[in-house]
């Protein structure tokens, strides 16, 4: 028992203070880098410590991307999922140990009360598996039998998650004798501290100006909003929107909002593929604005990104804008001004884009057009924005109430067994959602521009700020069906994670059966052969040489020092909620720039000038330093192109299809393959609002067929 115990010691004080040194550069802690780019902090291995008696013992388990098709790959509850890879050196035969027929490994919560058996492990690189915690630590043991399910024998190499270094935030305002375990509660018995207990923190306020819309307009002069409705266009049809204050009352407040046309959010607009649609847009917000036309390759002039390819569009006056449909799938729009204020307010529509082809898609019960978002409310309704500048400005506004087509509570009524196809977007400032119906078993078939390779079957949905995906979902008992967001919630001030659940909308399901069709046809796994094929002709470009690397990274200054102290580089890779929101929201600005950084020419955000022909195949590979002051996801949007992601921290993408924005999460490696087939000046940015309109963005320009000289050998765009 005395020696469990001091195991126990060595291992908590390992967490602390081994595992926060910078690694050697040799350490196989991740694949390549940008060039300026360091791995300390790295948040994609651990390093695995010896007991005193096997000095010559080393290892390091490095946590690699499990393929997903939403790039993060996490449990149906938000748990991120690892595929374990050891690389261990050094390990004595174990006769010399005892009776020992070799050496297994297990991963143990912090607390070491539980674990579960990787597998038997010997010296060279040796694969782990799976395993689905935030924090954890591995433990080699020297076994009798490798077939135990307990661990039994003597300890020999120990290790703790990158997870856990969030814990020093914890023991920074609660310090004790090293190597006391504290992962469940503190010693000293009482709560830990809120973030308003801390020394400074009660008296953080953003240093810009309130904001919020219809200020010093009489709310009688406003109008209710209506529900989102359906517009019908077709090729020579123009639309009219109007972007305008509306009265809301959501979770029992009143306020104003901004709405397209006087509804809730843009209408859904409904066009077939091959459209070619006009849109006056007027402009009667009281601030500048305009209409980006997310994902679509239209031309540059009607891209709607303000000072790259037109003028604000000012209050009170109008723009008209061609919009051309291209490529089947779900698409929106939104302005591109203040994002942080204008979309999160409510200005923001849905494109459906219906293919040609008639057996695109597979015959459903019925389609529903879903847009998600959160919205942030205080006492007295809307929380302030920041006239100036960006409140939120560090990790992007997140909301306490959820949103469905922009209304507070979804229901949908279905018969026994149909199968519906959903269309999400995240129209979200900052969250990410993992959704998912309740067990109810679903397939995902298209993302942000189009179908898949083949279809896949999904236990829940991650989609990231400016993201779709087309999913499918037959609900066969009679009953009510939860749709809700499960993630594992960051508390940055204690280090841990918990659960939350928040309920999304619910589909209410029919004793009565649907309509006599093939009951069959969803459980069939489509391979999309034209997708493949089209993939293919790209393929041949995948082991080029990378044409443009890209760090993801921030700059700080003038911070206050209650939070300045919190940025101590401790992330983690993906953030599912504001762990800490009062100094969250008292950053502006002002005080963080959030950076897109050539590492080759040192420019960042618009110094940076990329040229390229139009036909080129570009290879970029973006970095999202974990060793920032807060590291965290970016999800990159390319405006007017297409890319494919090829492989992530250098694990090839298994089953492709064409997006236009992609999650980067902290301390990842993404190798984007660009599609330049539209020409024009186009933006590349991060779909964080507040990201966004603190900097990082930058501009690219595509040259026009035969212009400038030769272009590379490419594949010529086609619609998807």
């Amino acid at each position: 028992m005395r020696r469990r115990c001091s195991t126990l010691i060595v291992i908590a004080w390992a967490a602390t203070s081994l595992e926060a040194q910078p690694l050697p550069p040799s350490a196989p802690c991740a694949p390549q880098r940008a060039a300026d780019s360091t791995v300390s902090f790295a948040l994609n291995c651990l390093m695995l410590v010896p007991v005193p008696d096997l000095p010559d013992a080393s290892g390091v388990v490095v946590l690699r991307p499990v393929p997903s098709p939403f790039g993060v790959a996490v449990s149906s509850d938000g748990r991120q999922r690892h595929h374990l890879v050891a690389t261990i050196a050094g390990l004595p035969d174990t006769r010399t140990l005892g009776e020992y027929g070799g050496y297994v490994a297990w991963a143990y919560t912090l607390a070491l009360d539980s674990g579960v058996k990787l597998g038997t492990v010997v010296n060279g690189r040796v694969d782990l598996g799976e395993l689905d915690r935030e924090q954890f630590r591995i433990l080699i043991s020297a076994e009798r039998s490798m077939s135990t399910l307990s661990r039994n024998g003597p300890l020999v190499l120990r290790g703790t998650s990158p997870g856990a270094r969030l814990l020093a935030h914890r023991d920074l305002l609660q310090p004790s004798a090293p190597g006391a375990v504290r992962d469940s509660a503190p010693v000293t018995g009482r709560a830990m501290p809120s973030t308003a207990e801390m020394a400074g923190m009660a008296a953080l306020k953003p240093g810009v100006t309130p904001f919020l819309p219809g200020d010093g307009v009489s709310s009688a002069k406003i109008r209710s909003a209506r529900p989102r409705g359906t517009i019908h266009v077709t090729t020579g049809d123009t639309l009219a929107l109007e972007a305008g204050l509306v009265r809301r009352t959501i979770a029992g407040k009143a306020f104003t909002m901004y709405g397209f046309n006087g509804r809730v959010i843009g209408p859904l607009i409904d066009a077939a593929q091959g459209t070619t649609f006009r849109a006056r847009y007027h402009n009667a917000l009281g601030q500048p604005s305009s209409i980006h036309w997310h994902g679509v390759r239209l031309d540059n002039r009607s891209d709607g990104a303000v000072d790259v390819t037109q003028k604000a569009v000012l209050p009170g006056e109008s723009f008209t804008y061609i919009v051309h449909l291209p490529d089947a799938g779900i698409y929106w729009y939104h302005p591109h001004v203040r994002e942080d204020v204008q979309q999160d307010l409510g200005l923001y529509g849905n494109l459906l884009v219906r293919p040609r082809n008639a057996g695109y898609y597979s015959r459903v019960d019925r389609e529903e057009v879903l847009m998600l978002d959160d919205v942030l409310l205080g006492a007295d309704g809307l929380e302030p924005y920041g006239a100036e500048s960006p409140v939120s400005a560090l990790m992007g506004r997140f909301g306490n109430v959820f949103l469905v087509n922009g209304e507070p509570r979804y229901s949908l009524d279905v018969r026994r067994r149909e199968v519906v196809r959903f269309f999400l977007t995240n129209a979200a400032s900052a969250r990410i959602f993992n959704v998912s119906f309740g067990g109810a078993r679903m397939k995902v078939i298209g993302g942000d521009m189009g179908r898949f390779e083949h279809e896949e079957w999904v236990e829940s949905v991650v989609i990231a700020p400016a993201e779709r995906y087309i999913i499918e979902v037959e609900f066969p008992e009679p009953g009510m069906v939860a749709m809700v967001n499960r993630v594992q919630a960051l508390d940055h001030l204690r280090g841990w994670y918990s659960p939350e659940i928040d309920t999304l909308g619910m589909i209410r399901v029919a004793k009565a059966p649907a309509k006599k069709r093939d009951g069959t046809r969803f459980a069939v796994l489509r391979q999309n052969g034209d997708v493949s094929r089209e993939v293919t002709a790209f393929r041949r470009y995948a082991d080029k040489p990378v044409d443009h690397d890209l760090l993801l990274t921030l700059r700080t200054r003038a911070l206050p020092a209650a939070i300045d102290n919190m940025l101590i580089g401790i992330n983690a890779p993906v953030e599912w909620n504001d762990g800490m929101p009062m100094m969250n929201r008292a950053t502006t600005g002002k005080e963080i720039t959030w950076l897109l950084r050539d590492p080759v020419t040192g420019n960042e955000n618009m110094d940076i000038r990329w040229r390229f022909h139009q036909g080129d195949v570009v290879k970029l590979r973006l970095f999202n330093d974990p060793a920032s002051s807060h590291a965290m996801d970016h999800p990159i949007h390319l405006h007017g192109q297409r890319f494919l992601v090829l492989a992530r921290d250098g694990v090839p993408t298994e089953n492709h299809v064409w997006k236009d924005t992609a999650i980067i999460p902290a301390g990842e490696t993404a190798d984007l393959l660009v599609d330049m087939s539209n020409p024009g000046r186009w933006m590349l940015h991060c779909h964080i609002a507040e990201h966004l309109s603190t900097g990082m963005m930058l501009a690219f320009t595509v040259e026009p067929r035969g212009v400038g000289g030769a272009r590379r050998s490419a594949p010529v765009q086609r619609p998807l």
